[in-house]
């Protein structure tokens, strides 16, 4: 059984009297474990896409299986529970709340969850060392580069130890150097066994990837493995 599984998949947007395809019958699926890029134009559906296997959005037609559960047969306390202990997302903005420490704000999904003050707290610095920012606890957003709050908002996504990761354009805000560090903790995290799914307009990046999948005007047009994927047997 494949840990996500996608089957005539459309998702449509009205805008004003005009309907917007986002994606059109869109047939996909990733196993456990796997190391996952996603590439396309803008416009062409790959963060819709991105979004409904992150659950933040629905699907018009089709459906979408996490681990063997129908998405769409959720209740509302469901899906959010399968959001935050299933899957960790990354994003271009960061989205770090700026009030926060590092340390407050890795541990906002641990207080979704329900878990006690110093349990979480534990597990929020530990996921902070784990991509190297032991020393940077108790700093504010304000106060770290542009790389380091990358890295606290992949210790956020990862703090539940979730079975997916899912980053949209997460070096795009970086420079070279540093994006290469942000990859490098993606590799990291998908040799632990995760899988990891991200968006990317820049082919190196996906590259990096074990696997291609190229969306373009809301259809799959390309899946394939990369230069860096593992060889056969």
């Amino acid at each position: 059984m494949s840990l996500i599984d996608v089957r005539g998949l459309s998702r449509t947007f009205l805008m004003g009297d005009t309907e917007v395809h986002a994606l059109r019958q869109v047939d996909f699926a990733v196993e456990r474990g796997e190391y996952l890029a996603i590439m396309g134009p803008s416009g062409s559906g790959k963060s819709t896409l991105m979004n409904i296997l992150g659950c933040l959005d629905t699907p018009t037609e089709g459906s979408y299986s996490l681990a063997g559960e129908v998405v769409s047969e959720l209740s509302d306390s469901e899906l959010a529970s399968t959001r935050n202990k299933r899957i960790g997302f990354v994003f271009q903005t960061f989205n770090l709340l700026p009030r926060y420490t590092a340390l407050g704000n890795v541990e906002l999904p641990l207080v979704y969850a329900g878990m006690a003050r110093g349990a979480r707290r534990e597990a929020a610095a530990a996921a902070l060392r784990r991509v190297d920012l032991g020393d940077r606890m108790e700093h504010k957003p304000n106060e770290l580069s542009g790389g380091q709050r990358q890295r606290v908002a992949i210790a956020r996504a990862i703090v539940n130890d979730p079975d997916i990761l899912l980053a949209d354009e997460p070096t795009g805000n970086l420079d070279t150097k540093v994006g290469d560090e942000i990859m490098g903790i993606f590799e990291e995290f998908h040799r632990q066994g995760r899988t990891v799914i991200l968006v990317t307009h820049e082919p190196d990046v996906a590259e990096r990837a074990h696997r291609l999948v190229r969306v373009v005007d809301g259809r799959i047009v390309e899946d394939r493995p990369t230069s860096s994927a593992p060889a056969a047997g």
